[in-house]
């Protein structure tokens, strides 16, 4: 289709009514959502919304490192976005970026002793809050049937996106 085509709602190029309600609701919630556990965690920690994006993907791998190709791909960044933020991470001491022993062409992110104490210090209340924000509000019986949703989705991504799915 060209992209300087005019298009009409009820012309299949628009989004339903639930599926526009949906979407809008998720966008809402998804921007909020990081605004809030972002501003409580540099509050609360110093730590930013993607350092603990980064901090927990390798606190939850094994030997606590992944090689920077893969750790992008389980958090959703470009390997770009990610070498930098690993740059300032490794700055303050965070993570570290080695060779590979697996493949000696690539470049491993390493959690330090000082990232591994920085994600503890900073779960108790991250954990708190998603509680409150995320959970106290969704009804018990909702719970499964959104993660099953979002898993669905996340299937979806895996085989229909331009990030590779993650290795883990």
């Amino acid at each position: 289709m060209p992209r300087n085509r005019r298009s009409h709602p009820g012309d299949g190029v628009w989004l339903s009514p639930s599926q526009r309600r949906a979407w809008m609701a998720y966008m809402r919630v998804q921007l909020r959502m990081n605004y809030e556990i972002n501003r409580q965690l540099q509050l609360d920690s110093g730590l930013s919304l993607a350092d603990y994006h980064v901090l927990n993907a390798l606190s939850s791998a094994p030997e606590r490192k992944l090689q920077v190709t893969d750790l992008a791909t389980v958090i959703g960044w470009e390997r770009s976005r990610l070498s930098h933020h690993l740059r300032r991470m490794c700055e303050r001491g965070l993570t570290e970026r080695v060779q590979s022993e697996d493949d000696g062409r690539a470049t491993d992110a390493v959690l330090t002793e000082r990232g591994m104490a920085a994600i503890v210090e900073a779960a108790p209340d991250h954990v708190a809050l998603v509680r409150k924000l995320f959970f106290e509000p969704l009804p018990e019986e909702l719970v499964s049937p959104f993660t099953a949703a979002l898993e669905h989705i996340q299937a979806s991504l895996n085989l229909n996106s331009s990030l590779p799915p993650p290795p883990i």
